[in-house]
């Protein structure tokens, strides 16, 4: 264990997910003060079942309350941000495009605007992408510096995201 995360404010957003648990626990392990976004109560997922609801502090709620991020940030005295939420189902984000721009774009944009605002509190911000966000590419394999492209509604919101994220840096 290193000292950098102990007693270091970190705030997850999208804890309860397949990579949110492997950091929230994570985090843990190393010593930080974890706060996590749930919006919904998945009582199957490892999050649960291992019981890390009880080791960190939860707050209910969306990315899409922008002042509900705020007062997160602010109220917890929050100095590292890892963005994880998001809507990752492709065929849920074909039947319903507005959702998944809701979460995955103007959540991204939600979450960067109240870290923006609360500087110098915040002091890190690490916001999780996806390979769909480079769509289809001719050229294979791609890279980081290769476009980003999507083409689908899971795909763009991603694109959309990243590019956001690219705004604030």
């Amino acid at each position: 264990m290193t000292d950098f995360w102990k007693m270091r404010n970190v705030f997850v957003t999208g804890c309860t997910g397949f990579l949110g648990y492997w950091l929230t626990e994570y985090l843990l392990n190393e010593g930080a003060n974890v706060v996590g976004l749930v919006r919904d109560f998945v009582h199957q997922s490892s999050f649960y079942r291992f019981r890390l609801n009880e080791k960190i502090t939860i707050v209910r709620g969306g990315v899409e309350d922008y002042f509900l991020l705020e007062r997160i940030l602010n109220e917890y005295e929050i100095d590292a941000v890892f963005h994880l939420a998001a809507q990752t189902i492709v065929d849920i984000a074909t039947r319903n495009p507005l959702s998944t721009f809701e979460t995955n774009t103007k959540g991204t944009w939600n979450l960067l605007e109240a870290c923006r605002r609360n500087q110098p509190l915040v002091k890190r911000v690490v916001v999780a992408s996806s390979d769909k966000a480079y769509g289809t590419q001719e050229k294979l394999p791609y890279t980081e510096d290769s476009p980003l492209k999507g083409t689908h509604p899971y795909d763009v919101s991603k694109t959309c995201a990243d590019l956001i994220a690219y705004t604030f840096t």
